[in-house]
C-alpha cells in the first residue's frame, strides 16, 4: 500500500516538496496542512491538476494537524513571517520566530509514531526542539543531505566527471560550520585530492546564488525530502546525511537505511575533521540555549 504523507506549510518550500512528491507518485495520499486555508485549498487544486497531467496516483487533500497522526511520514516546512537580516549564520536567522511555531506543532504531534522530516531552518536546532517536545523517536532534519548533494555536484565539476561517480559527505551543521569529509571522498571508489578551501567557498556561495536568482532555495530541499522519504519509509535502501542526535546536540551525519531502519554510518575522520565537527557541536549547543523557552508540554 502506498504511504500516506503529510506536509505542514504551504509556502515556497512546502509547495516544492509537495510537487516533487506528487510528480514522483510517492504518496498514495498527500495531506496538506497550513494556517492559511485559502493557500492550502489553492495548492490542493493545483497539485490535483499536476497529478492528473503527470498520471500520478497520489490523492491530494487539505487537512488539520490532528489528521497527521494517521500519516506514515510528516514533512515540516512551516515558516513564520520574518525578514532575515543576518549576514552570518543566515540559516539561524529564523530561530526566534520559527521555534515557537514548531514547538506548538510538536506539542500537537506528541507521541506520533511515524517518520518526521524537519526542513524548517535552522534545521539542526529545530529538529532537536521538535524531538524533545514531541517525544517522537523518528525525527530527521534535512540539511547535511542537501549540503552533500551540492558537494558532490561541485566536486564532479572540478574532477570533470558525472556527479554519480562521486562519493563523499558533508556533515555537521547545515550552514557556515558544515564539515567536508575530504579524507574519505572518492571518485569511482578511488581517493581524490579535494581542493577543500575552493569547494567550501563554493558551498557557502551556492545558497546566495540561488537566493539572488529566485528568492529562496526550494527545489534542492524538495529533492532531499523525496530521496529521504523513500529510504525512511522503507521503499528503498541507502545512505542519507541527516540531522539526528549526536551526543547532546543534533547535527548531520550519514545514516544507512535498511528496510526503513537507520543506523549511523559516520566515516573515519581526520583529526582536523573531528575538531571541526566538535566545534560545530559546541556552537549548536550554545545556540540551542538561546531559543525561546519551550512551550508547556502536553501531559501524557
Amino acid at each position: 500500500m502506498a504511504p500516506v504523507v503529510g506536509i505542514v506549510g504551504a509556502g515556497a518550500v512546502g509547495q516544492s516538496v509537495a510537487a516533487a512528491l506528487v510528480a514522483a507518485g510517492l504518496p498514495g495520499r498527500l495531506l496538506l496542512v497550513s494556517r492559511r486555508p485559502d493557500q492550502v485549498q489553492g495548492l490542493c487544486a493545483d497539485l490535483q491538476d499536476l497529478a492528473h497531467t503527470a498520471r500520478s496516483r497520489s490523492l491530494i487533500e487539505a487537512g488539520e494537524v490532528d489528521d497527521l497522526h494517521g500519516c506514515d511520514g510528516v514533512v515540516i516546512a512551516l515558516r513564520s513571517d520574518f525578514t532575515n537580516t543576518a549576514q552570518r549564520d543566515i540559516r539561524r536567522g529564523g530561530a526566534a520566530t520559527n521555534a515557537p511555531a514548531l514547538g506548538e506543532l510538536a506539542c500537537q504531534l506528541r507521541g506520533y509514531g511515524g517518520t518526521v522530516l524537519v526542513v524548517t531552518n535552522p534545521v539542526d536546532l529545530l529538529s532537536r526542539r521538535f524531538g524533545e517536545v514531541s517525544a517522537c523517536t523518528r525525527v530527521f532534519g534535512i540539511g547535511s543531505n542537501l549540503d552533500s548533494a551540492r558537494y558532490r555536484i561541485l566536486l564532479a565539476r572540478y574532477a570533470q566527471v558525472a556527479p554519480a561517480r562521486v562519493s563523499g559527505h558533508v556533515i555537521g551543521e547545515h550552514g557556515d560550520r558544515a564539515v567536508v569529509c575530504a579524507s574519505t571522498t572518492t571518485v569511482d571508489g578511488r581517493p581524490i585530492a579535494v581542493p577543500v578551501r575552493t569547494v567550501v567557498a563554493d558551498l557557502q556561495q551556492r545558497p546566495a546564488l540561488i537566493r539572488t536568482g529566485i528568492g529562496r532555495t526550494r527545489f534542492g530541499p524538495a529533492g532531499a525530502v523525496l530521496s529521504t522519504l523513500r529510504k525512511a519509509l522503507g521503499l528503498v535502501d541507502g545512505v542519507e546525511e541527516l540531522s539526528v542526535p549526536y551526543g547532546d546536540v543534533h547535527l548531520g551525519i550519514p545514516l544507512r537505511f535498511t528496510g526503513g531502519e537507520a543506523v549511523p554510518a559516520l566515516p573515519p575522520l581526520t583529526r582536523s575533521e573531528r575538531l571541526c565537527l566538535d566545534s560545530a557541536a559546541s556552537s549548536l549547543r550554545d545556540a540551542y540555549t538561546h531559543l525561546p523557552a519551550l512551550p508547556e508540554r502536553i501531559a501524557t
